[in-house]
Formats: C-alpha cells, structure tokens, sequence
C-alpha cells in the first residue's frame, strides 16, 4: 500500500478519485506500457459473442493466471516455421532461412529461459506437457524405501499433481499414506510456512520427495521455496516443485535455492498457447550425475554421438539428459516468441508493476466491495493473482456479469473468483 501512496504523490494524483486519474497517469508513465502492443487483445464481442455497443471494444483480460494472451512474435514465429518445413522438409532440422535449425531449436529456448528461473541454460529443458513431466521428474528423483517412502504435497494442490503423486505411490505398490498432505488450520484457507516446516520436521525422516506448489493455484499464496527447501533437504529429502502458477509471475532463484527439480507449463503468464509445451529444471549437481536411474529416449543421448546409433546411452550433461524426445517445434515457436517479449523487461521492473497492480486491485475491492467479498490471498505472499470468496448464492450472478461485461477471469467452484492483472500487458486502467 506504502508503494501505492507513493505513486500517487508522485503523479500529483489522488488514489482515492473516482474518475480515474490515477489508473491514468500511472498508465501514462508506465515503462512497460510499450509491451501491451505486442498482444493481441480480444474485443468484447469475441470473448462474449454478443453484439452490443462496446462489441468492438477491447475486453478487460484478467485471466494470464490460466491462459496468456497471443503474442504477435509468436504468431509470425510460427508462421515462419511452418514455410520452413514446407519449402525445406526435413532439411529445415539443419539449414533454417532464419537460423534456428529445429535440430538446436531447444538451445535456442533454454537459453532465454534460464535467467526467469535464476537458472544457468544446462539446468534447464523442454519438453512434454507439465504433469507428463512431473512423472518423469519423480521417475528419477522419487526413489522410496521401506522407512522413507512419503510425498508431500499440499491438501489442495491442483488435481493433476495429486493424481500424479497419487499415481506414482500406487505404481511403487506402497500404502496410501505414503501420500502426505499439508493442511491449513482450521477455518484457514492459506498455509503457514511454519506449520509446513513443523511437518517437515516431525515427519523428514519418512519423506522421500517434498513437491508443493510455487504459488498454490487455488488461493495465490506464493510459498517460501528457499526455506521450505532448505528446511526439507536439511531432513533428507529431496525437493521439487511445480511452478505452473509461479512461472512468469514471481520471482525465481532455483539454482541458489538449490532446489532438487521443478517443473511448470508455459501457456498461462508465460503465453505459450493452450496446452503449450512445458519446462523444468534440473540442479547442476545432477549434470554429470550418469548412475541416476530415470527414464530414457533418443534425444537424452549425448548430442555429440547421438548419430552413431550405438544403442548404449550415454545422458547429455544436465537437464538435456531427461529430455526424452526432440522438440516439438511448433509449440516451441510460440513459446520463443513470448520468451522475446520477456528479453524486452527486467525481472525487477515486471515485478514492480506487478505488486502496484495487484495492490490497486485489493484497494478497490476493499473500497467498493468489502462488504461482498473476502480476498484469500495473503497480502504478504501474493504475485499477480488475488482469489476472491464470494456469497454461493451470488457467485454465478457475479461472474456471468463479468463475463457479459468483457471482463476476462476464471471461476472455481462453488464461490471463488480468480483474478490476474499480468505486467506484460494489463494496464491500471484495466484493473479500474
């Protein structure tokens, strides 16, 4: 809030107008406000389907938290390769028109993703989808024992990673309380770090693989992974995380945090398309690491002698190792053309934005709705997302107003609404 008062003064505006003035002028002088040209924006009309008067309007999209919008990089980036392989063939894996020959195209991707996850580019790979990924991730790092068997996750992670998990305990033939959650207290919807730290510490020593959540969907609570990580590997166990809803959107240091593993999609703040490919990451301390058992393809071989066919495997180094298949260009396109709109802003400036946004945003909830909402979302450990609780028998009335209104977010049943005003290209305005 301090952060908003002072952007206020700054402007020479008063937070509390009504007319609009701050949204205004912190658009007007918003240094990243160039970025939003680089998306396509829906209209009302095509996000509703109903003709109307603002029908050619842009729509108000607050909804990066599940998809990102289309960048137009990614749109010609694609259109690029597909007239690659049409006047190339298979000569496009090796001579490209525009220099990516789709044989590295994979290096071309690590490389701009790396600094998002405080990672160096060897730490990092692509492939897959995220929970196809995270049964890889745990195919290696998950190795149970008869005393150190547990997974923890979070009660309500989101239901593919409790399926995953679910899955991988159930493949090992163990009992279905190897399968151990973390529970908020009661009346709470949030987590406290200390009582994950508690359960860490009375618990450490029969968990095998700690794999939360970066930010838990439901509520947009952003865990503490350095500690958390620390606390658990302190204990033994090994630690990975899914950064579906981290990714793009807080700040990241894996390889300081000496995090074990992680994975995470690419298609909501990263903007890779629906069911875009997926990424993870890798410890160095693994690079070299040949006698850990995982699953294996073609494309994980040594590049340098991948060709020879000898049909010993012999892991690249890093991350590559675990990459089972060839990349998939066509999807990769359109992550490499987000990825070029990330090269445009520093980390620093988008989370700035970032907090100034979501904090307007809770200031006027507060202002004008208080009395028909609760906001779950801790104000101390939040990124761009806030998960507001309504009445049940309001909710649906709430949001298909919304949504009639060209205003863009998702719902989880049966009361919450989920909102995500994305620095890349949501404005103050926007969220006024």
């Amino acid at each position: 809030m301090d952060r908003l008062k002072a952007a206020a003064q700054a402007h020479n505006v008063a937070l509390d107008d009504d007319d609009g003035q701050f949204a205004l002028a912190m658009d007007a002088a918003d240094p990243l406000g160039h970025l939003r040209d680089e998306f396509e924006i829906p209209t009302v009309g095509q996000v509703t389907g109903i003709a109307g008067e603002q029908s050619d309007a842009l729509c108000t999209y607050l909804c990066g938290n599940s998809l990102g919008l289309l960048p137009k990089r990614s749109r010609r980036i694609l259109n690029e390769e597909m007239d690659e392989w049409a006047a190339k063939g298979v000569v496009g894996h090796h001579r490209h028109s525009k220099g990516r020959p789709w044989i590295s195209y994979r290096k071309l991707i690590v490389e701009k993703m790396a600094p998002m996850f405080g990672a160096s580019p060897i730490e990092i790979g692509v492939m897959n989808t995220l929970t196809v990924n995270i049964h890889l991730m745990l195919a290696a790092f998950y190795k149970p024992t008869a005393t150190r068997n547990k997974i923890l996750i979070e009660s309500k992670a989101f239901p593919s990673d409790h399926y995953a998990v679910e899955s991988q305990i159930q493949w090992h033939n163990l009992p279905a309380d190897a399968l151990l959650l973390a529970e908020p207290r009661a009346g709470e919807l949030a987590l406290r770090t200390s009582d994950i730290l508690d359960l860490i510490e009375q618990q450490g020593s029969e968990i095998a693989v700690v794999m939360l959540s970066g930010v838990q969907y439901y509520t947009g609570q952003v865990f503490d992974m350095e500690t958390i990580t620390a606390a658990a590997q302190a204990k033994g166990c090994v630690v990975g995380w899914d950064l579906a809803h981290a990714a793009g959107n807080v700040p990241l240091k894996l390889h300081d945090w000496n995090v074990d593993f992680a994975c995470w999609c690419t298609y909501k703040y990263m903007n890779s398309g629906p069911g875009g490919i997926s990424g993870f990451f890798v410890h160095d301390r693994y690079a070299q690491d040949t006698e850990l058992a995982r699953l294996t393809g073609w494309w994980a071989h040594d590049e340098e002698t991948r060709f020879e066919m000898s049909n010993r495997f012999v892991p690249n180094r890093g991350a590559a190792g675990f990459e089972i298949s060839n990349t998939p260009i066509l999807t990769a396109a359109t992550l490499l053309g987000s990825l070029e709109v990330f090269e445009q802003a520093s980390k620093e400036s988008l989370q700035e934005k970032s907090l100034l946004l979501t904090t307007y945003l809770e200031y006027l909830l507060h202002r004008y709705a208080s009395q028909h909402i609760r906001i779950i979302t801790p104000s101390d450990s939040r990124g761009a997302q806030l998960s507001l609780l309504f009445a049940t028998d309001k909710f649906d009335a709430v949001f298909k107003a919304l949504m009639s209104a060209g205003v863009i977010c998702d719902e989880r049943k049966p009361n919450c609404i989920r909102i995500a005003p994305v620095p890349l290209y949501n404005t103050f305005a926007d969220v006024k």
